[in-house]
């Protein structure tokens, strides 16, 4: 008896997922964000439409990496593995490579905002 709830329990519940995963919405920015933004989205589209692999191999080469990828792309569906062989620390990338640059007005600028559910904050330098 057991058995037979938990089965339509496990059916249900994977309906319900199937449908929470559709999104057909899309939030247009305000205007002043996107008169500020640092990027031609249509040219942006039409570079990543054209050669996915070689867009994002493009992006990812603005990081700083400790070893390089071998290989950008290699997917067997439904498994994509993205820039198999590669090594990144990510402070590296995202905090460290700022200090070197402009380390006198980056020193006590915010590094890391969080904020929790209650609406806590915390700000690091």
């Amino acid at each position: 008896m057991a058995t037979r709830v938990a089965s339509r329990n496990r059916k249900k519940s994977a309906h319900t997922i199937d449908t929470l995963l559709r999104e057909d919405r899309s939030f247009k920015p305000p205007a002043s964000f996107a008169h500020n933004a640092n990027a031609d989205s249509a040219g942006i589209y039409r570079l990543a439409d054209k050669d996915p692999v070689k867009f994002w191999e493009k992006m990812a080469s603005e990081l700083v990496w400790r070893k390089k990828w071998t290989k950008g792309l290699v997917w067997n569906p439904p498994d994509a593995k993205w820039f198999v062989g590669g090594k990144l620390n990510v402070t590296e990338s995202c905090l460290d490579r700022h200090i070197t640059r402009d380390a006198e007005c980056r020193r006590n600028k915010a590094a890391l905002i969080w904020e929790g559910e209650p609406g806590d904050k915390r700000v690091l330098t």
